[in-house]
C-alpha cells in the first residue's frame, strides 16, 4: 500500500482521514440536510468516527486511501474523498505460469491503476474549483508519483452532476454497466464508468488547468454563509 500522503493546493488541502477529522467531518455532513444524493455521508459523531475507523482498517488492508478535503485559507473540512480499488499487475506474464503463489505486496508498494471515488462535498463548493482542484491534486499523485497507467472513476448512472464533473475534467466514458449494483437508495442501479489513461494525462492536466484559471478569473466564491461559524473553529493538536 502506499504511504500516506498529504497533498496541498492553492485552494485545498487533502489530509489522509484520521480522528482529529471529526469534528469537521460532522460540520460539513450537516451542511447536506441528508445524504450527498448517491454518496455514503457520515451524519453525526458517531457515524464521523465509524466511517474514519473503516477508512484507516481499508488503508491498513491496502485497499483504500480516504482524504479529508479541507481549504487551505482557514482549515474547514468540506468533504472527504478517497484513491480506491487499487490493482497491482503481476505482467509482464511468462509462460509457463509459475505455481508459486504470489508473495504479498512489501510495504510501500504502488499500484498500476487505480480510482477515485467516494468524494462528497458541503453544497456551497460543488461545481467549483474545490473538486476541480482536489482532482488535480489526486490525479496528478496517480500518475506522477506513482507513475499509474489508468485512473478509474464511476458514478450512478442515474447521478447527472456527478457524470457531468467527471466528463468535465476529461474523462472517457468506457460505458454503461446495467443492474451493475444496489444504490443507497435500495434501487437496482446502472453504474458509468469512465478512465483517464497516462498518455491522456497531459491534456487532461492542462484543461483542468484551464478551468480553474478561468473560475479564479471570476473570483472566489463565498464559503458557505450559513455553517461557517460552525466550521472554523477546528484546531488540530498536531500542528
Amino acid at each position: 500500500m502506499p504511504a500516506p500522503v498529504i497533498l496541498d493546493g492553492r485552494i485545498v488541502r487533502l489530509e489522509p482521514l484520521a480522528p482529529h477529522h471529526v469534528p469537521g467531518l460532522v460540520a460539513a455532513a450537516a451542511a447536506l440536510d441528508g445524504q450527498a444524493g448517491f454518496t455514503i455521508v457520515p451524519h453525526g459523531e458517531q457515524e464521523a468516527r465509524t466511517y474514519v475507523f473503516q477508512a484507516e482498517a481499508a488503508q491498513l488492508a491496502g485497499t483504500a486511501l480516504a482524504f479529508a478535503i479541507l481549504t487551505s485559507a482557514d482549515d474547514c473540512v468540506v468533504g472527504a474523498t478517497r484513491f480506491t480499488r487499487l490493482d497491482y499487475w503481476q505482467g509482464p506474464l511468462t509462460w509457463p505460469l509459475s505455481a508459486e503463489p504470489v508473495s504479498a505486496l512489501p510495504g510501500g508498494a504502488i499500484p498500476d491503476a487505480v480510482e477515485i471515488g467516494n468524494t462528497w462535498l458541503v453544497p456551497a463548493v460543488r461545481g467549483g474549483q474545490v473538486n476541480l482542484e482536489s482532482k488535480l491534486l489526486l490525479l496528478t499523485h496517480a500518475f506522477e508519483s506513482w507513475a499509474v497507467r489508468r485512473v478509474s472513476l464511476r458514478a450512478d448512472a442515474r447521478n447527472q452532476r456527478s457524470r457531468t464533473a467527471i466528463e468535465r475534467l476529461g474523462a472517457v466514458c468506457d460505458g454503461v454497466r446495467r443492474a451493475h449494483s444496489r444504490g443507497l437508495d435500495g434501487a437496482v442501479r446502472d453504474t458509468a464508468f469512465y478512465s483517464i489513461l497516462h498518455d491522456e494525462w497531459c491534456g487532461v492536466r492542462a484543461r483542468i488547468a484551464e478551468q480553474l484559471a478561468a473560475r479564479a478569473a471570476v473570483g472566489p466564491a463565498p464559503l458557505i454563509p450559513a455553517t461557517a461559524a460552525a466550521l472554523r473553529p477546528l484546531v488540530y493538536p498536531h500542528r
